[in-house]
């Protein structure tokens, strides 16, 4: 069960939890503030404790004592600010950090101390409790079973708790949830969380959060010519599916907005398959579809002002004699003719299709999402997000949106000069080209089906799953871009 938040105004020290989490500023000293009331109530070991670990209130430091029933709360968690503006990005992470110290120490309770005078700071810290304590148990059985884990939440606040702060902590849940569930879909293995079964989560997901959901089978995706989605699937026992998730909120939307997916439950690299070792992540490679089902729960708990539509498409890219192969021609929703060239590159054929489908939904801008290229890792790197885009104010408004929500996304350019790379001389177009600029030409590819729709591509391959926890992100599933891109919604004006 995940963690249960909730609010209280009361002094943090009288708080009878396992673990109290404090933000401290840089430069802050144990005769001052928090630090002095702890060095009254514990005696001078603190002082000599922060003084041995050098802890000054750096950002990424941090210090804890165990109070020994000289105070209600059984440990105090000082995490460093820095010395910068706090946003409600700080805010989050000491709460995900101390979350996860809690979960360390086998503590039932936590709460968090949320400094003054920071926007959006309640909603931010219950979703950094909920993220933090998140932990991928569901497989482990007998002695493996966890004995402890984390119950209770408790973000605190100075002076009145009022209606509108504990609203703010109930979103924070409910987003911190809805990430949580992008998290479960990539950690599960692939034997289980196949094209159907990632089908039915969406369904299931819609259902409980009031959403309108649609989930095209194979006779459905046959019949509107989703060639390419049909040709990645088509050598594996278990249909491809196509999901098409929509919120409408009350009123007259200020505006229509898509997101698209990338569903590869798992992807062997058909008959171009891959090198053994690794290929255990290859269930990862739904990573994009897993936040677009985040997505569409928690823009249902937040209810924006504009109507907002979530695409999938879900397939399993496998070997067998009916797989689809090299010199192979297609035709695809859009109506273009593809040669393909690598079988291993299927994700982008998956999303041709989807993206022509959501431009036919004429909305205002759309962004897919996808664990597309190794070529965009090589780049940046494993924690950072790159994105395209063919509209620089979609850029400029996916930049901020991302900055606001403390996660890493980089432009890259859509190089036209490399389209030449893509021309096929049998079919419209092929949908690999050189090695080089490996992220750019996929991009390029996409581009072909948008048409003149705002659009940005968000290449996650890189932080859509982690080999160890960090920041706000756990190990394997992150639910990375989660957060952009519901800011991006919130922020939404037309």
């Amino acid at each position: 069960m995940p963690i249960k938040v909730n609010l209280a105004s009361s002094d943090p020290l009288s708080l009878a939890v396992d673990v109290l989490v404090i933000g401290v500023p840089e430069g802050a000293s144990t005769g001052e503030g928090v630090l002095a009331r702890l060095v009254e109530a514990l005696g001078e070991s603190v002082a000599h404790q922060v003084k041995r670990d050098d802890f000054t209130g750096k950002k990424d430091q941090s210090v804890d004592f165990t109070t020994r029933g000289a105070l209600k709360p059984g440990r105090v968690l000082l995490l460093g600010l820095g010395s910068g503006k706090l946003t409600d990005v700080d805010v989050r992470l000491v709460a995900a950090k101390g979350a996860r110290f809690a979960n360390g120490v086998r503590a039932e309770s936590v709460a968090v101390v949320v400094p003054p005078g920071v926007e959006r700071a309640e909603r931010s810290a219950a979703e950094g409790l909920v993220l933090g304590s998140y932990r991928f148990t569901r497989y482990f059985t007998g002695d493996r079973v966890p004995k402890f884990g984390l119950a209770r939440g408790t973000v605190v606040v100075e002076g009145k708790a009022g209606k509108a702060a504990r609203d703010a902590v109930a979103l924070g849940q409910q987003v911190g949830e809805a990430i949580c569930v992008a998290r479960d879909l990539v950690n599960e293995p692939p034997n289980e969380m196949h094209p159907e079964a990632l089908a039915r989560v969406a369904a299931e997901v819609g259902k409980q959060h009031g959403l309108k959901v649609t989930v095209f089978d194979k006779a459905a995706l046959n019949k509107r010519g989703m060639k390419l989605i049909m040709a990645v699937g088509q050598g594996s026992a278990r249909e491809p599916r196509l999901v098409h998730m929509s919120y409408a909120p009350p009123g007259k939307p200020k505006g229509k907005l898509v997101f698209v997916g990338k569903g590869l439950t798992f992807d062997s690299g058909g008959l171009c398959i891959k090198p053994a070792p690794g290929m255990e992540e290859m269930k990862g490679d739904m990573g994009g579809a897993a936040n677009v089902i985040a997505l569409m729960a928690a823009v249902a708990a937040a209810k924006p002002s504009v109507e907002v539509h979530g695409i999938i498409g879900a397939a399993e890219n496998m070997p067998d004699g009916a797989a689809y192969r090299p010199g192979d021609i297609f035709g695809s929703l859009d109506g273009k003719t593809v040669e393909i060239i690598n079988t291993d590159a299927e994700g982008r054929l998956v999303l041709a299709d989807c993206l022509a489908y959501a431009r036919g939904l004429k909305p205002d801008l759309i962004v897919d999402n996808a664990t597309l290229t190794g070529a965009c890792v090589v780049a940046l790197g494993p924690t950072v997000s790159g994105f395209f885009s063919n509209r620089e104010d979609l850029a400029d408004r996916l930049r901020g949106a991302a900055k606001a929500a403390g996660e890493s996304m980089w432009q890259l350019p859509l190089v036209d000069e490399l389209r030449d790379g893509l021309k096929s001389d049998w079919a419209d177009i092929k949908h690999t080209a050189d090695r080089w600029g490996g992220a750019i030409t996929a991009a390029l590819f996409l581009r072909e089906f948008v048409g003149d729709v705002p659009w940005a591509h968000v290449d996650i391959a890189g932080p859509s799953m982690a080999s160890k926890p960090y920041g706000i992100f756990s190990k394997g599933g992150t639910g990375h871009g989660v957060l952009t891109f519901l800011r991006l919604v919130e922020g939404f004006t037309g």
